[in-house]
């Protein structure tokens, strides 16, 4: 329930991003406005562990990097497109990752709900038409969007456990996260950043607060369960993003979509039933 619940929270702060036209500024807004929330989290229990630091200064540095290729997939590709490949790559390489790091080894049970789930992820991608001959650097960069979602998810996974209090991991997490964004928006947009901040506070602070939930559950739930099972059932997102996309974007939801959409049930009630 925590992971579909912060599933929700994260296709909804996404398309926020995708309907406004300087993404940089929005995400560093959004990020920013998580950030002033993050420090009510440090009051709930004691400080994290002296080891679980290096582990929170290396998923800041990660989610940086996915920001960053995350808007770069967005300049060359489609949201519906690129979406998918970055979300759907993510489940498998957080499982090897967690059976590397953490020795992890997910039942067969639970390993093919894990795959059913990113097969109908990254089957959502040929209900677009999607040619990967015309789009290369959106592919190319969707990839390494995914690839730093599994590497900061396998980082949360470990050092949230030795934090002794994820409350303070994650508040910490959100303080310095946003820092190298704010610093990079800053200095592309100059003074535009302040009259982009003026006309969309409003939103920013809604979408920062959805986003602090979003991940914030998801690494508590981290602390709780096998990691490829708590990103396999947060990529159920991409399903959520396609019926925001439908009723509120107008943009299409054919057939393949819905079997997509029926593949990944399948893929979270297989690992609901092995977990």
């Amino acid at each position: 329930m925590l992971v579909l619940a912060a599933a929700v929270m994260h296709a909804t702060w996404n398309a926020m991003v995708k309907v406004d036209d300087d993404r940089l500024m929005t995400m560093a807004v959004v990020i920013s406005t998580t950030g002033l929330f993050a420090p009510f989290l440090l009051l709930i229990g004691p400080p994290p562990t002296p080891e679980s630091w290096p582990y929170i200064v290396l998923s800041a540095l990660l989610n940086n990097a996915y920001f960053l290729f995350l808007i770069e997939a967005y300049r060359f590709g489609n949201f519906s497109r690129v979406y998918p490949i970055a979300r759907g790559s993510a489940p498998l390489l957080v499982a090897a990752g967690a059976a590397w790091f953490a020795g992890e080894n997910l039942s067969g049970g639970e390993l093919l709900g894990v795959i059913i789930v990113s097969v109908g992820i990254i089957s959502l991608v040929w209900g677009g038409g999607f040619r990967i001959s015309t789009e290369n650097r959106s592919v190319i960069f969707a990839l390494l969007t995914g690839l730093m979602i599994a590497a900061y998810t396998v980082v949360d996974g470990l050092g949230v456990r030795l934090s002794g209090n994820p409350a303070a991991y994650i508040g910490w997490l959100f303080i310095l996260s946003p820092l190298p964004l704010i610093t990079i928006a800053i200095v592309r947009r100059r003074g535009q950043a302040l009259v982009y901040l003026k006309k969309h506070w409003r939103p920013a602070v809604l979408g920062g607060t959805l986003n602090l939930g979003s991940y914030g559950l998801s690494i508590w739930a981290l602390s709780l369960s096998a990691m490829a099972n708590v990103s396999a059932l947060r990529e159920t997102s991409v399903i959520i993003a396609a019926i925001i996309g439908t009723r509120l974007l107008n943009e299409p939801f054919g057939r393949q979509r819905i079997i997509a959409a029926a593949i990944v049930a399948a893929g979270v009630i297989t690992i609901a039933v092995q977990s």
